[in-house]
């Protein structure tokens, strides 16, 4: 049976169907602490529920970083649906408003809400949003920006680029002019943004060389979206944990403190998906960007960490297929998305065998084979996807999300104020009381 880890531990040990799980834990300032917030760094695991949270575990083969952070719940429903998108759960976990599913920072109505980053740059801090999909997609865009429908991107760059300190993620393609095949009308927002005292990097090399130099920095390090975990060794996109530590350096110049704001923006990806190699393989990589987050808060003492899941993706299990079995430790041996293997498959499929040996360990029976001969041609990643999930027993029910709650974590002082059965409304709220900043809305 789990135990849950508490902020004062220094050590705990469980043991779980056999494996032996420790974890070690540098406690910091007490939850109840009344020592100073001056930082924050709020993290959000996109579509990240407790079926990812224990499926992660088993995968790991060890506690995780998170269940030493576990404080309480939080319920993820929109004004207009019990079943939120991200937009709107971001919106709530941003303003302390509740929204419709599609808008960005404004009320129901169009009215748009204050932000708690705009808060903290109000009062004096730093800010940045770093995330692994374009930094114009929902979750990032609801920190700083104010738009009606989540899908106009080029006008969410125009407002983030004069909002926001340290922009980390992808999406170049919304910050320059259709004449140099973007998204915006007539402006190259990249030239503006260094105009204005920006540094500008768009690669894993130029972001580590930055070392902290610089008070305003924009990484843009994809067209689009960035790579998943699995198949980032084929690009020069820094990890998640990497853009984590380089907007940490850049911010904590300030003496007057920061507000940072990471998403894990894949694990949602491949959650529509049912890519559970993909889910498994990005919620290490945000363990890595929540380890960079804890190292910093530890040392510093002043840092408040949270860290919550917008909503559920996909309706994850924890086993599945009418069998008491789980074998999630098997996608270990998966190196690939289901959409690369489907890009390396041959016209009529024949090596269909061969690709699931080479990049998944999946010997295919004959029924699996005639599946991904059968499948439509934008089902056939999909296809891949169940295969792979079937054998290692993780379940799903939807391609969309789901409506359950989803757990709450916390690190550093005033972390205990995260506490209990939460609404998605009560996060920002709670981390202005901590910095003590003037959030009224």
């Amino acid at each position: 049976m789990f135990k849950r880890f508490v902020a004062t531990a220094l050590c705990s040990a469980l043991v779980v169907s056999g494996f032996s799980y420790v974890h070690h834990v540098d406690a910091g300032p007490p939850p109840h602490s009344n020592a100073k917030v001056e930082n924050v760094i709020f993290m959000i695991p996109d579509g990240y529920s407790s079926s990812y949270a224990t499926n992660y575990r088993h995968y790991k083969g060890e506690a995780t970083i998170l269940d030493s952070m576990l404080v309480g719940m939080m319920k993820t429903d929109s004004a207009d649906n019990r079943v939120t998108d991200s937009a709107a759960a971001g919106t709530a976990m941003a303003t302390g408003v509740k929204t419709n599913n599609g808008m960005v920072s404004v009320t129901p109505d169009g009215e748009a809400v204050d932000t708690i980053l705009e808060a903290a740059n109000d009062a004096g801090k730093t800010t940045g949003l770093v995330a692994t999909s374009t930094i114009t997609h929902a979750t990032p865009a609801v920190f700083g920006a104010h738009v009606e429908s989540r899908g106009s991107e080029a006008d969410i760059a125009l407002q983030l680029i004069d909002e926001v300190d340290v922009l980390f993620g992808g999406g170049k393609n919304n910050f320059l002019p259709k004449s140099l095949g973007g998204q915006q009308a007539d402006r190259h927002l990249i030239e503006e943004a260094k105009a204005n005292g920006y540094q500008f990097v768009e690669t894993r090399d130029e972001l580590r060389s930055l070392n902290g130099k610089g008070d305003k920095v924009l990484g843009l390090f994809a067209a689009g979206g960035m790579a998943p975990e699995l198949d980032r060794d084929e690009t020069n996109e820094p990890s998640l944990a990497e853009m984590t530590k380089g907007a940490i350096d850049t911010l904590s110049k300030d003496k007057q403190g920061f507000f940072l704001m990471v998403e894990g923006s894949q694990i949602d990806w491949a959650g529509h998906a049912h890519d559970a190699a993909w889910a498994m393989k990005d919620s290490e990589a945000f363990e890595e960007a929540v380890e960079e987050a804890l190292e910093f808060a530890k040392k510093d003492r002043k840092t408040l960490v949270v860290v919550a899941g917008d909503h559920d993706t996909g309706g994850m299990t924890v086993g599945g297929y009418d069998e008491y079995l789980s074998k999630v430790e098997i996608l270990h041996d998966v190196t690939a998305t289901g959409d690369y293997m489907s890009s390396q498959l041959n016209e009529d499929r024949s090596n269909a065998k061969e690709i699931l040996r080479t990049y998944a360990n999946i010997d295919l029976t004959s029924d699996e084979e005639e599946r991904i001969h059968t499948a439509g041609a934008d089902d056939i990643a999909f296809t891949i996807n169940t295969i792979i999930s079937e054998r290692a027993y993780v379940g799903w029910s939807t391609t969309a999300h789901s409506g359950v709650d989803v757990p709450l974590y916390a690190f550093g002082p005033s972390s205990d104020s995260f506490s209990g059965l939460l609404d998605n409304t009560d996060v920002p709220k709670r981390i202005a009381e901590a910095m003590k900043i003037d959030f009224a809305q």
